[in-house]
């Protein structure tokens, strides 16, 4: 099957060649005519398998045999969670319609507003927008929808998990009722299908994955570690598994600018991307990591979805995601578009309830890998492969009643870790060695 055979015009196929697409990936191949017929849709994939072309080919296409966008008009409209994502998603839209007569923007906060309304006055036909700065441009009178044909919800389900639920629903009420809407996303939650179900009409639902799954093509495991030692861990793996460039996830902004400032006192070259960055320097920052200029990325789930970056080897979970979700999309940034890639995750006990999470949503165990001289005090327990945790067995018990004080030499502890002595003797053993007995814990 090629990409002529899907009813595409001459210079979307030019330009598809120029990018070096041979073949349509399996999202592309049921998306595309669907699109192309006017159907609304609801399609999930694997991120990485080209869910932007599957939408963005075909509008292009069907804008192309239409007017032009009026002044403050547009004619189709994305909606995206990020600014990086909509910066990658309008980047497509250019690059796919260079030879057609088709305008498209990209529209978001953390920028001045004043050259986005100014630009809107020429009328645009593809827009890319976040919510919040797209009901701002709205409620100033900048932005007109009379012409919007197509509306698209790129990663729907973040912007709802964003708290964006109230804009979206603005945003459908003051949109034309006749059009066409496409829903591509990653995952599906159960609330986006109910607002799936409300808002579109008969749409043709395309899952080329098992939901909520993860690349056979990236390898993932974790390693189990104190949180304390997580910085000193990761440089040590950084150094003798000779990675190249990484992307590392932090749950917090202020975790972020942490390990960038320890990086950078180790000579690594590093850099940042979080809420509270402004806009240009996170850009600057993912560009400089893109050229090569820039060893490791330490990121925020802000750059979870929306960060396309080729032949990216390594993503690191420094920390792991509060939503389950976000996981799928965090090591969907390795692995893209048929590559092999890695997806580590630095895992202490206190985050064992989002190991379990994650695990449970896709339906996988990942193998515990301890690292050499790290080996954590704090055990992370293994699951039951539903993603419940493994309960700490009781200890044995003496005909009297009570908790046995010598166990069984072959009795496990916690996960299968072998027990511990109890503290009596380990004191015993201080005395007789004049000294700390080995391998005793460290003050709990």
């Amino acid at each position: 099957m090629t990409f002529a055979s899907l009813g595409l015009a001459a210079p979307l196929l030019q330009a598809l060649e120029t990018l070096g697409y041979k073949t349509p990936t399996p999202i592309q191949l049921q998306a595309i005519p669907a699109v192309l017929a006017g159907r609304d849709l609801m399609a999930a994939a694997q991120t990485g398998t080209g869910k932007t072309a599957g939408f963005a080919l075909p509008v292009l296409q069907r804008l192309s045999e239409g007017e032009k966008a009026a002044s403050n008009s547009i004619r189709a409209l994305v909606l995206v969670p990020t600014r990086e994502l909509a910066e990658q998603v309008q980047a497509s839209f250019r690059q796919y319609g260079e030879h057609l007569p088709v305008s498209t923007y990209a529209t978001y906060g953390g920028v001045s507003i004043n050259p986005q309304m100014m630009r809107l006055r020429r009328g645009v036909d593809i827009l890319v927008a976040t919510p919040g700065r797209l009901l701002d441009l709205f409620r100033q009178n900048a932005i007109k929808f009379k012409q919007v044909e197509t509306l698209i919800l790129d990663e729907a389900d973040r912007m709802l998990d964003l708290g964006f639920a109230q804009e979206l629903a603005t945003v459908f009420a003051a949109l034309p009722k006749q059009r066409q809407t496409l829903l591509f996303s990653a995952t599906f939650s159960d609330e986006i299908r109910s607002m799936a179900k409300a808002r579109l009409h008969d749409p043709l639902s395309i899952e080329i994955s098992p939901r909520n799954s993860t690349v056979k093509a990236i390898k993932q495991w974790v390693v189990p570690v104190d949180k304390k030692r997580k910085p000193e861990l990761f440089l040590k793996m950084l150094k003798d598994r000779r990675w190249g460039q990484v992307l590392v996830f932090v749950k917090t902004r202020k975790g972020v600018d942490e390990l960038v400032s320890q990086l950078l006192a180790k000579k690594i070259k590093a850099d940042a991307i979080h809420g509270d960055k402004p806009q240009p320097a996170r850009l600057r920052a993912l560009e400089s990591f893109k050229a090569g200029e820039i060893q490791i990325l330490v990121a925020t789930d802000v750059a979870a979805r929306g960060l396309d970056i080729d032949d990216l080897p390594q993503v690191v979970n420094f920390d792991l995601p509060i939503v389950a979700e976000d996981y799928i999309h965090r090591i969907g940034r390795t692995g893209r578009a048929g590559a092999t890639g890695e997806a580590i995750s630095l895992v202490c006990a206190d985050e064992a309830p989002l190991l379990a999470a994650i695990e449970t949503l896709t339906k996988q165990t990942l193998s515990r890998d301890e690292e050499p001289g790290f080996e954590p005090d704090h055990r992370v327990p293994m699951t039951n492969g539903a993603g419940q945790l493994v309960k700490k067995p009781k200890k044995p018990k003496v005909p009297g009643g009570r908790a046995a004080k010598n166990l069984p030499s072959n009795w496990e502890g916690f996960d299968g870790a072998p027990a511990k002595p109890a503290r009596r003797s380990a004191a015993k053993a201080t005395n007789s060695a004049g000294g700390k007995a080995p391998g005793t814990s460290r003050g709990r």
